[in-house]
């Protein structure tokens, strides 16, 4: 055997290595030993909260579940954001028609130091009829704030008074109250109308 031949089967001997070393790096990656939590590719998104409704009752993540849900945080004396969402909420409920009784729309306030029931009663009835407007005490507030991953922080302004930042995006839950996507801000009418419908139809 020259060197040229043995040079060669050393490269393929390499080659054949690399290879089995190669498979067994991204099939372990991919192994889940006992005890650790396989991933299913859904987000961690929703969950237990306890906040009171527009007439004063209590109303829980259960009270939700048969329906899917499109669920938007926002505040009362915000000035842009949550009239355009929920107008374009209102919209969106109107062409979708008698599907609209098929999901529940959620308003779930992050001021709860100014949205009282009563506040949030006469803010959402500017909108569609079906949308639930929902408060609660700092603590459940935070907590249902914590459950769907969203964020909020109280924002001074220089006169004493102060604003709310906030997420703007909507979150859409299925009927067993799992995360099944969202609609941006501003998103286009037509996009947002088709994943209303998506979830109706899959959710």
């Amino acid at each position: 055997m020259n060197g040229r031949t043995i040079g060669l089967l050393a490269a393929a001997i390499l080659a054949l290595l690399l290879t089995v070393v190669g498979f067994t790096i991204v099939t372990g990656s991919n192994q889940v030993g006992p005890g650790q939590p396989r991933s299913t590719g859904v987000a961690t998104v929703g969950g237990p909260f306890t906040l009171t409704a527009t007439d004063g009752k209590t109303v829980t993540e259960k009270d939700l579940l048969g329906k899917p849900s499109a669920i938007f945080f926002g505040f009362t004396f915000c000035p842009e954001v949550c009239p355009t969402t929920l107008f374009e909420l209102t919209a969106l409920a109107e062409q979708l028609g008698s599907d609209a009784d098929k999901l529940n729309f959620v308003f779930i306030s992050v001021d709860p130091e100014r949205d009282g029931p009563e506040e949030m009663k006469q803010y959402i009835s500017a909108f569609d009829n079906r949308i639930i407007g929902l408060t609660g005490t700092v603590e459940q507030i935070d907590a249902a704030a914590k459950a769907f991953k969203i964020y909020y922080a109280k924002v001074p302004l220089e006169n004493g008074d102060y604003t709310m930042d906030h997420t703007a995006s909507v979150l859409l839950m299925d009927g067993q109250g799992k995360f099944f996507g969202t609609m941006a801000y501003e998103e286009a009418a037509d996009v947002m109308l088709a994943k209303l419908k998506r979830l109706v139809n899959e959710g």
